[in-house]
């Protein structure tokens, strides 16, 4: 059985982390070298960072800071923002990303998911859909971080990337974004059951009750950010919440540290890593 993956969300702009709500990350959480060491101790399984200016900026995501975030990253690294490209996506992998994840380029150019699979495998393609709900109370998929109505049904493009190739499916809730009331549990649920390949849950974790929720919605993953920058509470709590709560996760320790879990850690503090 695929165990349950809790995978710290950060978003970056120009030269620093940022959060926010509903996708209007306006307040500073800090740097991201520092948050990536910081994370590489806290029993997170992987980390996403995406750079959300990239594709608004209509820029090539940044290949020299990314291959600085790799070298001090020791989890799995999943880079998002500005892909347009073949190209951008190799040249990305051999930064020392292990996924790339990709929105806004997905729909203008859907072909890019099939190449990317067909010449570096589907485990390394993440589709981001995000998600807003509609007046008449269904969903819609957005593109440019948020900002652009794709008239696309989420449970539909879902099943149509799946076939495209895409390993995984990010799926976020716009409004529910840094708002810490909870995941979209009906829209989890709607693309959960649509779908074969895992998708990760976004957008309003706020405790880990929520997380337990999503999980039995039928999300594979967890991504999270605010709950991890503004709160106290952190990975390896969550992970001892979802397991006394029946959900597989893996275990809390470092592979260098043999059997023995980890020590006991003070709560995340980004902004003075």
């Amino acid at each position: 059985m695929l165990k349950t993956r809790i995978i710290p969300t950060l978003l970056w702009k120009n030269f620093g982390l940022v959060k926010g709500e509903g996708f209007d990350s306006w307040r500073r959480v800090g740097t991201v070298l520092p948050a990536i060491k910081v994370y590489n101790t806290r029993d997170v399984d992987e980390l996403i960072l995406v750079d959300i200016c990239a594709t608004q900026e209509g820029r090539e995501p940044d290949y020299e800071s990314i291959a600085e975030f790799s070298c001090e990253c020791f989890i799995p690294l999943t880079i998002g923002g500005g892909i347009q490209n073949l190209d951008h996506i190799t040249r990305l992998l051999h930064t020392g990303a292990d996924k790339i994840t990709i929105n806004t380029a997905a729909y203008t150019n859907p072909s890019l998911i099939y190449e990317a699979a067909n010449r570096f495998g589907s485990q390394c393609v993440v589709v981001s859909i995000d998600v807003r709900r509609t007046p008449a109370g269904g969903y819609e998929c957005y593109s440019h971080s948020g900002s652009s109505p794709t008239g696309r049904d989420p449970i539909s493009w879902a099943r149509q990337v799946e076939l495209l190739g895409a390993g995984e499916i990010l799926l976020t809730s716009v409004e529910r974004d840094g708002t810490m009331r909870g995941y979209d549990l009906e829209v989890v649920a709607a693309v959960s059951s649509a779908v074969r390949i895992p998708v990760i849950a976004s957008g309003g974790a706020g405790n880990y009750a929520h997380m337990a929720d999503v999980i039995t919605s039928g999300a594979s993953a967890i991504a999270a950010a605010s709950i991890f920058h503004f709160t106290e509470q952190t990975p390896l709590a969550a992970k001892h919440f979802l397991r006394t709560h029946g959900v597989h996760v893996r275990p809390e320790y470092h592979p260098s540290a043999g059997s023995s879990p980890a020590p006991s850690l003070p709560p995340l503090n980004l902004q003075s890593a």
